[in-house]
């Protein structure tokens, strides 16, 4: 889906209903960065906020994510696309997923196992301490890969004001975590908690 696109349509259709952005966003029960966001396109809104959206603009969520006004002869073949776009967004997001713990686990596992043989082998000082050296690094790339894909994936809710944001690599990696969620400042609120991971933008 093209968010630039949608953003500029949601911000003509506010200004046709004569909203400010901090109008909406009080409609809505959000913050007016939240809005902001939207209509730049750095993000979408949430499913639970698309038909509260959509009343307040006097639109439908079809021309929300098509980012424009549709005709009646258009409202099916858009709407199946769009249908389309968010399923495939989120499968994405899960391959991505299941793919970042495969390489956690394959980087740790083979790490760990030049550990072990360099320990239970006999060889050279020189050949043990380079085993556990590639060993190290094998581990620490695993990992980064990992970081990296799975913060390419949705975005963090924050439990405190309800915005989502993507953190940026180094709070992300120190932030501690539980499966589903990150201990993150949210930069919206400033308050730190246990954000939730949401695997769409």
């Amino acid at each position: 889906m093209d968010q630039i696109k949608i953003g500029k349509f949601i911000a003509q259709m506010r200004k046709e209903q004569s909203y400010t952005q901090r109008q909406l966003a009080d409609l809505l029960g959000i913050s007016d960065k939240t809005v902001s966001k939207w209509e730049r396109g750095n993000g979408l809104p949430e499913v639970s906020l698309m038909l509260p959206l959509c009343e307040c603009l006097h639109i439908n969520v079809n021309e929300l994510l098509s980012g424009q006004r549709l005709t009646a002869s258009e409202y099916k073949e858009k709407a199946e696309a769009n249908m389309m776009n968010l399923v495939k967004e989120k499968e994405e997001s899960r391959k991505k997923i299941v793919l970042s713990v495969v390489v956690v686990l394959l980087t740790i596992l083979s790490g760990t196992t030049l550990i072990l043989l360099s320990g239970a082998l006999e060889m050279e000082t020189w050949l043990r301490v380079l085993l556990i050296g590639i060993a190290l690094v094998v581990i620490a790339g695993g990992i980064a890969v990992a970081v990296a894909l799975d913060l390419s994936v949705g975005t963090f809710e924050c439990p405190k004001c309800g915005e989502r944001f993507e953190p940026s690599a180094a709070a992300y990696i120190a932030g501690p975590h539980t499966i589903t969620k990150r201990k993150l400042k949210c930069p919206h609120c400033g308050k730190i908690s246990y954000c939730k991971k949401r695997l769409t933008h």
